[in-house]
């Protein structure tokens, strides 16, 4: 039996008798995190433990630890894992795809992708819980790795994980996404979860797991051997998945890559709920595309330069640097595109500061300035309703029922009543604790663009902060956690910055050479393979976010809290003409 086959049995048994799943039940609210707010809330939880629930998982988690000990082969070819047998495991489909020739959901083959075995699983740990799992492994050589991929929204599908998917495979990696037991929901709509509590948990905190044990399983079944290391990259929720894993799964990956990672989830769903109700509930609070590009226009006027920002840059380097007052361009006259009606000014407040009390009081965070650009995923997209409703806003029909309107919720009223039913299901990250991946030495990378408008850049960063207050400095947490801000760049890419320095985002914009120097997914695997942890990776942007025409601008994305300063000679759109560092060099 392989030590990494035995720690894998252990834990499987340790995390199916952890009470923070299945069955458990919310006796004292959990605190949320929001400013002024700890992220270490750990110690308050009270959660009791149903007895069936627990036995079930427990006796299945110990079925496939069982198996995982005692399998003694390898599969002869993929199409022979159909008859692989795991515990709550179903093996819909297995087939060899011939180099070249996949094709996603888009219709266009993958020239470059080798050949690989693709398999699609069913697995059912609990009652009401169906969670899709697809891994693609290299018919070639494998490296030994098993890289985990994250999913978007309330996923639903797997295909979301592609992308990722296509990069690990390059690499020479068994690759694997699950649809996080959600299907049918959407990106966008969670409302066919309504009634689910299972699916609820399965979305917030099981999936990822179960994907991981089974994936794991598959893979050694079909190679012979266990995977010598494992990574999981994902953005948005997919990062909200890679951070419980590090909380609650330590031992489940070596090194985890996240962007804009959902911390508070039910908040973060709040958040589009204000953005709508400010820009909808009385006529005339809709910004156009016209006065959008006017008011984005007038923060880069006051705000580039700002900080360790530079005049002649098309995004804000230090969006909190900035201080603007909407109210300046107010109309003095008629109503133009070159002003901005009274009830236009609230509205941009509004996305500004974010909900608050009727007292005035911060609720969560808001969109900070420089991300009011005009486009279907800006401002835009937050201000117009998505089927007549918030986008996102099935959430709250769990709590509320199918009948519930966006335009009647109040913050203050109804946000208790969602964190006590949702908050034990889906805001985990809020309180769970990163101690034991670092203690096995794991590493974690986070990036976070400035002006992301689905998460919070804010929420981030006082997430990073927190572990600088939970292991005694920054400096400590340097040491297993990093953390990228990302100048321009918008909701885990795109935007009027340098945007590409991950290529497990996937996509046809890639960075320009792969190395640890502008790739975070290979410096995330040099850390842990080679113990040289990222000190700043070099961001690009191409020319109209096309490679083929060359790049525009590169410049490094420092490791916070340093910033990238101009040198103050040399060309701005090169990236040695800046130096990371916490204070300007030439002052």
């Amino acid at each position: 039996m392989s030590s990494s086959t035995l720690i894998l049995a252990t834990y499987t048994i340790f995390h199916a008798t952890q009470i923070e799943y299945h069955g458990a039940q919310r006796i004292a609210e959990l605190p949320q995190l929001r400013p002024g707010k700890s992220k270490s809330v750990a110690s308050s939880r009270g959660l009791v433990m149903k007895t069936d629930a627990r036995t079930l998982l427990l006796a299945s988690a110990a079925t496939l630890v069982l198996f995982i000990l005692t399998s003694p082969c390898y599969a002869a070819s993929c199409e022979d894992l159909l008859n692989l047998k795991l515990p709550n495991v179903t093996i819909k489909s297995a087939q060899q795809v011939a180099a070249g020739d996949f094709a996603g959901p888009d219709k266009v083959k993958q020239a470059d992708l080798p050949a690989f075995c693709r398999v699609i699983a069913s697995v059912k740990p609990a009652p009401d819980s169906d969670i899709g799992v697809e891994i693609w492994m290299p018919i070639g050589p494998w490296k030994g790795v098993f890289h985990g991929n994250g999913n978007g929204g309330f996923a639903g599908a797997l295909s979301a994980g592609y992308p990722g998917m296509e990069e690990g495979l390059r690499r020479g990696y068994a690759s694997a996404v699950t649809d996080t037991g959600t299907a049918p929901a959407t990106v966008l709509d969670g409302d066919p979860l309504i009634g689910h509590p299972q699916k609820w948990e399965d979305w917030g905190k099981l999936s990822t797991h179960v994907m991981t044990v089974t994936g794991k399983a598959i893979a050694k079944a079909f190679y012979g051997q266990d995977a010598t290391r494992s990574y999981f990259t994902g953005c948005s929720t997919g990062g909200q998945q890679g951070l419980i894993e590090a909380q609650y799964y330590p031992d489940d990956y070596d090194g985890i890559l996240v962007g804009a990672p959902v911390i508070d989830r039910t908040w973060g769903h709040a958040l589009a709920v204000w953005d709508l109700q400010s820009a909808n509930l009385q006529p005339g609070r809709q910004l156009s595309s016209a006065k959008l590009a006017l008011l984005h226009s007038a923060v880069l006027s006051a705000c580039a330069a700002k900080g360790n920002g530079l005049a002649t840059d098309p995004f804000l380097s230090d969006p909190e640097a900035c201080k603007f007052d909407p109210a300046m361009l107010a109309c003095k006259d008629a109503n133009s595109d070159a002003c901005l009606t009274p009830g236009e000014v609230q509205t941009a407040k509004a996305f500004y500061s974010g909900p608050v009390s009727s007292a005035g009081r911060p609720l969560y965070y808001g969109w900070l300035p420089g991300s009011e650009a005009p486009g279907p995923s800006g401002w835009t997209f937050l201000e117009t309703p998505y089927k007549g409703e918030a986008p996102f806003d099935g959430l709250f029909k769990w709590v509320f029922g199918a009948g519930w309107n966006w335009r009647d919720f109040n913050f203050e009223r109804d946000m208790p009543k969602v964190n006590a039913v949702l908050a034990p299901s889906v805001n985990g990250v809020t309180s769970g604790d990163v101690g034991r991946f670092r203690a096995r030495g794991g590493k974690l990378v986070i990036f976070q663009g400035w002006a992301d408008t689905l998460v919070a850049p804010e929420q981030t960063l006082h997430f990073y902060n927190g572990l600088g207050k939970e292991f005694g400095g920054l400096a400590k947490v340097q040491d297993f956690a990093r953390l990228f801000m990302a100048p321009g760049v918008m909701h885990c890419g795109g935007g009027a910055g340098p945007n590409v320095f991950n290529a497990a985002n996937g996509g046809l914009r890639k960075p320009p050479t792969g190395t640890p120097g502008d790739d975070l997914f290979t410096a995330i695997t040099q850390w842990v393979e080679s113990g040289i942890a990222p000190a700043q990776i070099i961001a690009t942007k191409y020319v109209d976010d096309a490679p083929a025409k060359g790049i525009a601008m590169q410049r490094p994305l420092c490791a916070y809290p340093q910033k990238a300063w101009y040198k103050g000679a040399g060309d701005t759109n090169k990236a040695d003409s800046f130096v990371c560092a916490i204070a300007p060099p030439h002052r």
